[in-house]
């Protein structure tokens, strides 16, 4: 259990430092992190970090993409973990 909330913790911190990076990059007219890229890590367990970051320094709020996506995946994500939880228990 201690793991998980290690590696949880970990992708939420990744997801939080590429969504920075990709709002600095958009200001600044350089590199942009991929769609893709922020997509992945939220399905590795970032959904929480990267939603809250985009939503606090007001980054792609306005990508329908990311705002019912995200979330989307988070959903789904606690759907799977309840349903491992119950047979597990």
């Amino acid at each position: 259990m201690r793991l998980l909330i290690f590696y949880l913790i970990a992708v939420n911190l990744v997801g939080i430092m590429l969504t920075v990076q990709d709002k600095s990059a958009a200001k600044r007219g350089r590199w942009r992190v991929p769609e893709r890229r922020l997509f992945a890590v939220c399905v590795l367990g970032a959904c929480p970090g990267v939603y809250a970051t985009m939503r606090l320094i007001r980054h792609k709020t306005l990508h329908k993409r990311f705002m019912w996506g995200i979330p989307a995946i988070f959903l789904a994500q606690l759907v799977l973990a309840y349903a491992v939880w119950r047979l597990v228990r």
